[in-house]
């Protein structure tokens, strides 16, 4: 194998490498936005059950529930 050869080969398994540490990294990221997407949906549901709850005790209160 000529060094040009070994050259070539060398650049393209550091290319190969490259890619792979890329493709990591944009699943990490995926993985993350979907763990922050699903946190808020969680936070989401919470806040309007909570409204929810709050607008409940203001009709039983005012005594708008009967």
């Amino acid at each position: 194998m000529s060094q040009s050869d070994k050259t070539s080969f060398q650049a393209g398994e550091v290319k190969g490498e490259a890619k792979e540490k890329g493709n990591q990294m944009m699943d990490k990221v995926s993985n993350a936005a979907q763990s922050t997407k699903e946190t808020c949906q969680e936070a989401g549901q919470q806040i309007k059950a909570m409204a929810q709850g709050a607008a409940d005790a203001v009709k039983n209160a005012t005594g708008m529930n009967k």
